[in-house]
């Protein structure tokens, strides 16, 4: 809970009710009670995440994000839905980060890139 408020914290432990984690150990909550709303109401459940570390919104996997956005009304069910084999594990964004792809030619990969394939002629005004 490095970035999370203060204020956060304290609304969290007064009016929030835990409903689960993910596998990067964020938290999710909502209000108390379930947030009941009048179905008339445009107003809906608050929902939020505690992260766990470092504040950065690609950290929430897809299954929580569509729970926190409303896109789903039951929360992902503990170790997450099912997977498909297909399917790769969620990564967060990993630009500015050690781990971060760099293409071929990049300065901070060696700089060089391969030759053009000499099909290419630059246009000049006549």
């Amino acid at each position: 809970m490095a970035g999370t408020s203060l204020g956060t914290r304290l609304y969290t432990w007064l009016k929030g009710e835990a409903v689960g984690s993910d596998s990067f150990g964020n938290r999710y909550f909502r209000e108390k009670g379930g947030g009941k709303v009048h179905p008339d109401s445009i107003r809906k459940e608050r929902r939020w995440v505690l992260y766990n570390g470092e504040v950065e919104a690609s950290r929430v996997p897809p299954d929580w994000h569509g729970w926190l956005h409303h896109t789903v009304a039951e929360p992902p069910p503990p170790g997450g839905p099912a997977r498909r084999p297909w399917e790769k594990a969620h990564l967060p964004n990993l630009t500015g980060t050690g781990a971060a792809y760099l293409p071929p030619g990049h300065t901070l990969s060696g700089g060089k890139r391969a030759r053009g394939t000499g099909d290419y002629e630059p246009w000049t005004p006549e």
